[in-house]
């Protein structure tokens, strides 16, 4: 339960600002679908973080505990820094494919999350919990709770998001996860 809900938390507050999350802002704007679209978050997301959980999973089991707290924690480190990174998306990112909103956003999303901070983290994750399920489930959930009212309310809500503000939020939590497996490393030190 507690990868999952880590899991959750962490991509959750992460997506806020997100280049994916902007991309299903703009998704919403050009298609005005959000169930299809919504639905191609959930496919892209589980097809992707399926993957990059199935990574982690196999990079867990070549590290020592102890390595893999350190490298783990590191990365969160590293992670919590691009986090304060704002994302941008140019405005006609989407206009060239005129397909359904489903497999558009399907598309989209799986290439677009392709060495994002998400589907790192998801990684991460992966190897330090060796849950792959709680953890592909808890971050494919994290990326629909951050997507969902994006897709929903679109251009309205997102001009009066605090993004700095989630964006420092994001990046603390990532340094805490950071703190949190780097103390492990160093507890399991001789």
């Amino acid at each position: 339960m507690e990868s999952f809900l880590i899991s959750i938390s962490t991509v959750a507050v992460a997506e806020m600002g997100d280049r994916t999350q902007l991309l299903a802002l703009m998704l919403a704007a050009h298609y005005r679908k959000p169930w299809p679209i919504l639905a191609g978050v959930l496919c892209a997301t589980l097809a992707n973080h399926a993957l990059a959980g199935l990574v982690g999973i196999r990079l867990g089991r070549f590290f020592t505990p102890t390595v893999l707290d350190w490298t783990i924690g590191i990365s969160m480190v590293a992670m919590a820094l691009w986090a304060l990174k704002s994302d941008t998306l140019a405005a006609d990112a989407g206009r060239a494919n005129r397909a359904s909103a489903f497999i558009a956003t399907v598309i989209a999303f799986f290439i677009a999350e392709i060495g994002d901070k998400t589907q790192i983290a998801t990684v991460a994750l992966a190897a330090g919990y060796s849950n792959f399920l709680a953890v592909v489930a808890g971050t494919t959930s994290g990326m629909l709770l951050a997507n969902i009212p994006v897709v929903f309310l679109g251009k309205a809500f997102s001009d009066r998001l605090p993004l700095k503000a989630i964006h420092y939020a994001a990046g603390g939590l990532f340094l805490i996860l950071g703190a949190v497996f780097i103390l492990r490393a160093m507890r399991h030190t001789p």
